[in-house]
C-alpha cells in the first residue's frame, strides 16, 4: 500500500508540496488548512527563477504568468533619490527562466486548482487545523486535528505514514516538536503592506527598494496594464523603527498579525519619496487599504525531521522578508523533499536526506537576511553619505555593489549558474514514484 501524507497548511509552501508529491508519483496525500475558505489574501510577492523553474517542472509556468509581471530590474535607491543600483533580473539577466512578480493571491489560487484538478476534490480539506503530534516509537506521527466547521466542530487524531509541517511561521507542527520555543522573535521594526491600483504611466516597470538606515519602502508592479483602464496592479511594502511610528515599546502589533491600520497614519513618513517616476505616497494614496505586522523570523533550528514528520516553508525557516526568499524557498522545499521520498524507500530516511540538503543552506539564508541581504547596499550608502551623493561610484564601488548581490545569489541559489543548470530534483526515471516507495 503506497504511503499517506498529511500536509499541515494549505499556502504556498504546503500545496506545492502536495502536487509536487504527486509528480513524483504519489497519490494518496490530504493537505489540512486551518481556514474555513480559502480566499486570494495577502500582497505581492517575487518568485526568483530557482522556485520558477521548479514550478515550470509542475506545468504551473503557463496559468501562472497569466496574471504575473515578469519582473525586468531591481533599482535599489537612496531615499534622498540618488540611484544606487541597477540590476536586469529574471530572462534579461541571462536565466532561463523568469523572475516573477505576482501577488499571493494568483499564486495560491493557481496552486489550489491544480491540487484539485490533479489529486481530487478531497486532497484539500479546510476547516481543519493540526493542532498537536506525537512521534510514535515507530516514527509515524499521531496527529491531532481541530475541525473548525461550524457542522463538524470537535477534535480527531490521524496517523499518516508521514506529516509535513507547511503551516507557517506559527506553525503547531514545530511547536509540537520543539514545545517551549515561544513566539517569534520580533526585531522591533513594523511592516505595513498593501496594494494598489495605479496607471501604469505613473508607476515604473520596475522594482524599487529605497530608504536609509531605518526606514524602507519597495514598490512594484505585479500585473500588465489593464485593457480596460490601463492601470496595474500594485504593490507595496514599508518598514521603519516601531519607536519611529509612535510605539516605543512596540508592542501595538504584539498579538494582531496583519492589523488593519489607517492610511493616514503612514503617509507622513514617506512624503516627497519618488524614484524613477515612481511616487511612493501616491501609491499609497491609491491603496484600498493598510496592514500592519511586526516583522519577526524565527531562530534556526537544530534539526526539520523527528521520525516521519518534517519542516518546510516558513515553519522551518521563516526569514525576514528581505531578498525576496520566502515563497521561493517554499517551492524549492518541496520540489527537494518530494525528490528525497522517492529516492529513499524509508520515509524517515528520506527525511533526514532532505533535510540534509536544505536546512544549511537555510540556515545561512536566514543569518544572511538577518544582515539584511542585498539590501544592505542602501545601509551602506547611507552610512558611508548620509546627505546623499552624486557619484555613487565614488561612495560604494561597483566591485563592491556586484560583490553583495552575488554573495547573496549564491546563498539562495539563485545565481544564474546554478540555475541554469536546470533542477536537481528532477524525478529518476529509473525508480517510477510510489510503486517503489512502500511504506516499512
Amino acid at each position: 500500500m503506497t504511503p499517506h501524507f498529511l500536509v499541515a497548511g494549505g499556502g504556498v509552501a504546503g500545496l506545492t508540496a502536495a502536487l509536487a508529491l504527486h509528480a513524483a508519483g504519489f497519490e494518496r496525500i490530504t493537505v489540512a488548512e486551518a481556514a474555513r475558505e480559502l480566499r486570494p489574501a495577502g500582497a505581492g510577492l517575487n518568485l526568483m527563477p530557482n522556485a520558477v523553474r521548479e514550478l515550470d517542472a509542475l506545468g504551473l509556468l503557463g496559468p501562472l504568468e497569466a496574471g504575473a509581471v515578469r519582473t525586468r530590474e531591481l533599482r535599489y535607491y537612496h531615499r534622498t533619490g540618488g540611484l544606487i543600483s541597477r540590476e536586469p533580473r529574471g530572462l534579461r539577466a541571462g536565466y532561463r527562466w523568469p523572475q516573477l512578480s505576482v501577488h499571493r493571491g494568483h499564486l495560491q489560487a493557481v496552486l489550489t486548482r491544480a491540487v484539485r484538478d490533479r489529486i481530487g476534490p478531497n486532497a484539500l480539506v479546510t476547516g481543519v487545523r493540526v493542532c498537536g503530534v506525537e512521534v510514535l516509537p515507530d516514527g509515524r506521527p499521531r496527529v491531532r486535528l481541530e475541525h473548525r466547521d461550524a457542522s463538524t466542530r470537535g477534535l480527531a487524531s490521524l496517523v499518516p505514514d508521514v506529516l509535513i509541517g507547511a503551516d507557517g511561521i506559527r506553525s503547531a507542527v514545530r511547536a509540537a516538536l520543539n514545545p517551549g520555543e515561544g513566539p517569534p522573535p520580533r526585531n522591533g521594526m513594523l511592516v505595513w503592506r498593501g496594494v494598489s491600483r495605479v496607471d501604469a504611466a505613473r508607476t515604473g516597470r520596475f522594482m524599487v527598494i529605497a530608504g536609509d538606515d531605518r526606514r524602507k519602502a519597495v514598490v512594484y508592479p505585479m500585473t500588465e496594464p489593464s485593457p480596460d483602464d490601463g492601470r496595474v496592479l500594485v504593490n507595496w511594502a514599508l518598514a521603519m523603527p516601531a519607536g519611529d511610528a509612535g510605539d516605543p515599546a512596540g508592542d501595538r502589533a504584539l498579538g494582531d498579525w496583519n492589523r488593519p491600520v489607517p492610511l493616514s497614519g503612514i503617509l507622513p513618513h514617506y512624503e516627497g519619496w519618488e524614484f524613477g517616476g515612481t511616487s511612493v505616497p501616491e501609491v499609497l494614496r491609491a491603496a484600498d487599504g493598510a496592514y500592519e505586522y511586526p516583522m519577526v523570523d524565527r531562530e534556526p533550528l537544530e534539526r526539520w525531521s523527528h521520525g516521519r514528520t518534517t519542516l518546510i516553508g516558513d515553519a522551518a525557516h521563516a526569514m525576514y522578508p528581505i531578498g525576496s526568499n520566502g515563497a521561493t524557498q517554499s517551492v524549492v522545499d518541496a520540489r527537494a523533499l518530494a525528490h528525497a521520498l522517492v529516492l529513499h524507500p524509508d520515509p524517515a530516511d528520506a527525511l533526514l536526506a532532505y533535510e540534509a540538503g536544505r536546512r544549511p543552506a537555510m540556515t545561512e539564508l536566514q543569518h544572511a537576511n538577518r544582515r539584511l541581504g542585498p539590501e544592505s547596499v542602501i545601509n551602506l550608502a547611507h552610512r558611508r553619505a548620509p546627505g546623499g551623493f552624486t557619484d555613487i561610484d565614488r561612495v560604494i564601488p561597483p566591485a563592491e555593489r556586484r560583490e553583495i548581490a552575488a554573495r547573496y545569489a549564491v546563498t539562495g541559489a539563485f545565481d544564474p549558474a546554478t540555475v541554469n543548470a536546470g533542477s536537481p530534483y528532477t524525478v529518476p526515471r529509473a525508480c517510477g514514484g510510489a510503486g517503489v516507495n512502500p511504506v516499512r
